[in-house]
């Protein structure tokens, strides 16, 4: 998968877009095809280095929509195939990729009067 990458602090230059494997969900997340993501200033906080809640490389991103791919252990309110929106994690980070593993307790089903980048305020 595609996943949009700082491997070093500093400006927006320092984003890289890598390969990686594509993740599998753990205990309590979803796995989750990103269809949109937000864009804020949180993003160049971190990428920045000025708010440190992940440690060298993250993946860059804290909010998302898209459709759930496959659900870890400990999650039963959600199931792939549903459209949903929210933010990642605790670490505000991991949305700029083509898969991401956002908490099930930070999601919610995304409302079917909103399209995917509607859903993260686009």
């Amino acid at each position: 998968m595609k996943a949009a990458r700082v491997l070093r602090f500093g400006p927006p230059s320092v984003i890289m877009i890598d390969d990686l494997p594509r993740p599998e969900p753990g205990a309590g997340q979803l796995l989750v095809r990103v269809m949109a993501a937000g864009v804020g200033n949180w993003d160049a906080l971190l990428r920045e280095g000025k708010a440190q809640f992940q440690s060298l490389p993250l993946i860059l991103g804290a909010e998302l929509s898209g459709v759930v791919e496959a659900i870890g252990a400990a999650v039963s309110d959600f199931h792939p195939g549903d459209e949903v929106y929210g933010g990642t994690n605790e670490q505000y980070a991991g949305a700029y990729a083509e898969y991401a593993l956002p908490l099930a307790k930070m999601m919610a089903q995304k409302p079917k009067t909103l399209n995917f980048v509607e859903a993260v305020g686009g």
